[in-house]
């Protein structure tokens, strides 16, 4: 079997695993798989087991005594459903393969292990200076992860985000901040048709707010409110007496925050329909990471070695979400999307390109080599 194929066989066991962020089982089982690859190169795994979510694994050398100095992370959650596997199974057509998480990010799963598999078979003590975490809560903004993920982080010299590359292969060296919130407006439910004078409608009530919250937006900013999910009502003769609306918010920078909170907070304290009343329930999920000078060293870093083997690397920004953030928030340096090459990512025609497989591992082991080199320094 060659190495490719050898790849692409890991990939579709675990790609065949659903694992989705509310699925505890199925990160589970991941997670068990990959302790039982990653013991083959002599880590131990330490499982920082949850109730709701699935349990976080730290992976360090069986026989090290000391700090490392790189973080690799990686998260086990995808956003599919249970049963999804089933009905849209690993599959390979024209060196795209195919399936739920394939690219974000089992594909990195993969290129992971065969990279610390090469470091294991050609220098293995350059294994004690690489911890590897993999987290259960990613694609929910980490409400579990978090804190584990700050706290393994603290003293590493780089971290390496294993999120997939982008469609052009380019890493991502910058993300937006958001947060996600409910609102909540309770009204007086009446009939429509007989006294809907007694009614103080909900519905209404919230169609105000929603315009209100969407004029928060400010693209030159970097701002972005989007109301996407609205629920409301019991029935279409009846004035409504609930309404509420998740809401979700994207900021380039974390003193944008407050300002933004505290307008959301205001937009729930002002009352248009009399009678009804509203309340608001959320937090910043995800800090928005700068473009450092320490992560723009490690990006010229990982594209010089990227073209010493041929690859073109480019660097990128991103309004999503990553657990990048919280590392890069420490003044670490930081690069996001080391896995391999994909796109469609949350969605049916999700895929990974099969040949960036080799291609990121290459680069992710000579990444690894070159910022545990002594004359590397960060500053």
């Amino acid at each position: 079997m060659s190495k490719q194929e050898e790849m692409l066989h890991m990939l579709s066991e675990l790609v065949m695993m659903d694992s989705g962020s509310y699925d505890k089982s199925g990160v589970d089982n991941v997670g068990s798989y990959l302790i039982n690859a990653f013991n083959e190169l002599g880590f131990v795994e330490t499982i920082v087991k949850q109730e709701e979510y699935g349990n976080h694994i730290l992976l360090k050398q069986k026989k090290t005594n000391k700090q490392p100095s790189i973080l690799l992370m990686l998260h086990m959650d995808t956003v599919f459903p249970v049963g999804t596997s089933a009905v849209r199974p690993f599959v390979v057509k024209d060196d795209k393969a195919y399936g739920p998480g394939v690219a974000d990010m089992k594909g990195s799963h993969v290129t992971t292990y065969f990279a610390l598999k090469t470091l294991y078979e050609t220098n293995p003590t350059i294994l004690n200076q690489i911890d590897v975490l993999f987290t259960s809560d990613e694609e929910i903004g980490a409400p579990s992860g978090r804190s584990i993920i700050e706290e393994q982080a603290i003293g590493k010299k780089a971290v390496l985000v294993m999120e997939p590359a982008r469609k052009d292969g380019s890493v991502v060296t910058f993300r937006r901040g958001g947060g996600r919130y409910v609102m909540r407006v309770e009204g007086i439910a009446a009939h429509s048709g007989n006294d809907p004078e007694k009614g103080a409608s909900a519905v209404e009530e919230l169609a105000y707010k929603i315009i209100a919250l969407h004029q928060l937006s400010d693209a030159t900013a970097g701002i972005h409110v989007n109301v996407g999910v609205i629920r409301g009502g019991t029935a279409v003769n009846t004035v409504a007496d609930y309404a509420e609306a998740d809401i979700d918010i994207r900021l380039s920078k974390m003193e944008q925050a407050s300002e933004l909170e505290a307008a959301i907070e205001s937009i729930a304290n002002e009352t248009r329909i009399k009678g009804t009343s509203t309340t608001v329930k959320g937090r910043i999920t995800e800090t928005a990471n700068d473009r450092s000078n320490k992560t723009i060293q490690l990006y010229e870093l990982v594209r010089e070695q990227a073209r010493l083997v041929g690859i073109e690397v480019g660097e990128t920004s991103s309004g999503g979400g990553s657990d990048a953030s919280y590392t890069s928030a420490l003044g670490i340096p930081t690069i996001d999307g080391m896995g391999p090459v994909g796109s469609g990512f949350h969605s049916e025609e999700e895929y990974l390109q099969v040949t960036s497989l080799q291609e990121r591992t290459t680069l992710l082991l000579n990444v690894i080599q070159r910022v545990l080199s002594k004359d590397v320094v960060f500053k």
